[in-house]
């Protein structure tokens, strides 16, 4: 055997078993942080990076990452799964502040950040606005993780959630912009810049709505749940690289074909059972790649490397708090007087404070090529200021909305929604022993108990719901949300079902949510 093939095989071996020890190791903390009581305290993407960094410390590196492959490998994922749950009606109620602070937010991070780092530091101006790009984009993966858990309001979430989503692409496409001037291969031009951007995003938009749209028609034609998760993994990183092949932004195609498969394809072209199917292998792919980087995260981290460059990191630290700060209050300001936002001051500043950095952050600054001198430098600030927002930040947010008092209302919310789903189950259950009556094979005796018994339940918890409403009065508008989101569903599905049944040319629009909504402002 020719000792070039040895080599291979040897060096595949040897990535298979770092791979198999980096997911044993990511797996085994997520778990570990589910069993032991006082660790729930601490989201598990975090406990992931506090592993990392102790594996760094005594130097056990388990994975080396190649830059080019970085992007592609982690970002489609996320970003799908990401685009896939969130919900377009809610974002589109707040799309004035969700895009002031995706792409004017994301300006003011590049320029302040750039602007400090240039100005106080012995970094060029073009490197110095390299860092910015890589800085802008936010991940709040483990923030919006404790905001499920603790039941935060749905709104700050799909805030947080929104801003995060589109920002990355901004800031992707504005990292991609400046490399080239970072590298002293392209001059900067304004107008060059703003026609590339527009070209990026342009291209990207169109080629995710084409591919989005596309397999949403195409799934109406058959009712293959494996097929169809194939087609939306197929859909993640098919995107991301035809899209970067053809010039476009493979992060902001991947964002729409997300948020199109997600509100409009799952509706028209997946029955209900497929579209939980296809959600929950998406929920565990965006668990499986984070617990992978965050893991790498601190795994990666060189210690010389921050000790050599920490006044570097101490500006840039303030410069992202400083920069994140001015964009958010400056921008919730316009929204709130522009569209009439009512972004509260609280949660402006639980937006400021939740800005994470981590993987997108992370993968750009990796992807730095070798050829740029300053290379180690935007790699040690990058890292110095992720780990201070995840390990700072990310740790005082929950302290700081119980300081706040953005809690309460989200935790009976989850709390009615657990109550709400009890009672549905058991309702289920009711029907089911209906259709039995009768049966000869069955005791009466017993299936009288078991009738009397669920239906104890079913009353227990209707007293326990009611004695909520009356306590707390604003679950009663909550209900009455959720209600009308169960009808438009039920609609949205009659109609799809319509579709692939040949009885209906085209999907119709909700009728009940234009009769709905003015209803439940009324009532509210």
């Amino acid at each position: 055997m020719p000792l070039e093939t040895v080599a291979s095989e040897a060096l595949i071996q040897e990535n298979l078993e770092k791979f198999l020890l980096v997911l044993s190791v990511s797996l085994s903390v997520a778990t570990v942080s589910r069993m032991v009581s006082w660790v729930r305290q601490i989201p598990y993407t975090l406990l992931l990076v506090i592993v990392g960094l102790f594996l760094a410390f005594e130097d056990v590196r388990l994975v080396n990452l190649s830059p080019e492959l970085i992007l592609e490998i982690f970002l489609p994922p996320l970003l799908f799964e990401a685009g896939w749950n969130l919900d377009w009606q809610k974002l589109k109620k707040d799309w004035v502040p969700v895009g002031l602070y995706a792409v004017i937010g994301v300006i003011i991070s590049v320029v302040g950040i750039g602007w400090v780092l240039a100005k106080f530091t012995e970094l060029s101006l073009p490197i110095a606005l390299l860092v910015g790009a890589s800085l802008a984009a936010t991940d709040p993966v483990s923030v919006i993780a404790l905001f499920r858990e603790l039941g935060v309001g749905k709104r700050l979430t799909v805030l947080m959630e929104g801003e995060s989503l589109l920002n990355d692409g901004v800031a992707v496409v504005a990292f991609s912009l400046l490399l080239g001037v970072a590298l002293g291969v392209e001059d900067f031009s304004t107008q060059v810049t703003i026609a590339r951007f527009g070209i990026f995003v342009g291209v990207g938009v169109g080629i995710g709505s084409l591919i989005g749209f596309g397999i949403s028609y195409l799934t109406q034609r058959f009712d293959l749940p494996l097929v169809e998760q194939s087609l939306t993994l197929v859909a993640a990183y098919g995107t991301y690289v035809v899209t970067e092949k053809l010039g476009g932004s493979g992060v902001i195609a991947v964002v729409t074909v997300g948020l199109i498969l997600g509100n409009f394809g799952s509706r028209i072209g997946m029955n209900p059972r497929t579209r939980i199917i296809v959600s929950e292998f998406w929920e565990f792919l965006a668990f499986f790649v984070n617990s992978i980087v965050f893991l790498l995260i601190g795994d990666q981290v060189q210690f010389q490397a921050l000790r050599e460059n920490v006044h570097l990191m101490a500006i840039a630290i303030l410069a992202v708090v400083a920069t994140r700060a001015i964009g958010i209050y400056s921008l919730g300001g316009v929204s709130n007087w522009l569209a009439k936002s009512d972004i509260k001051l609280s949660e402006q500043t639980v937006l400021w404070w939740g800005g994470l950095r981590g993987s997108v952050s992370i993968a750009l600054a990796l992807s730095v090529p070798i050829a740029l001198p300053e290379r180690d430098k935007v790699i040690a600030i990058v890292f110095g200021v992720v780990l201070f927002t995840l390990l700072v930040q990310g740790l005082t947010t929950k302290t700081l909305l119980q300081r706040l008092g953005l809690l309460g209302e989200g935790g009976r919310q989850q709390e009615y929604i657990e109550a709400s789903a009890r009672r549905t189950a058991l309702e289920r259950v009711l029907e089911r022993l209906y259709e039995l009556e009768g049966r000869s094979e069955f005791d009466r005796e017993f299936y009288d108990y078991q009738v009397s018994l669920v239906k104890g339940q079913i009353d227990d918890i209707q007293k326990d719901m009611q004695a909520m409403i009356d306590r707390y009065p604003n679950l009663r508008d909550f209900a009455n949300e959720r209600l009308r989101q169960e009808l438009l569903a039920i609609e949205a599905d009659t109609y799809a079902q319509l579709v692939r049944a040949g009885r209906l040319a085209e999907e119709l629009s909700p009728f009940l949510d234009e009769i709905a909504a003015p209803q439940t402002g009324e009532a509210s």
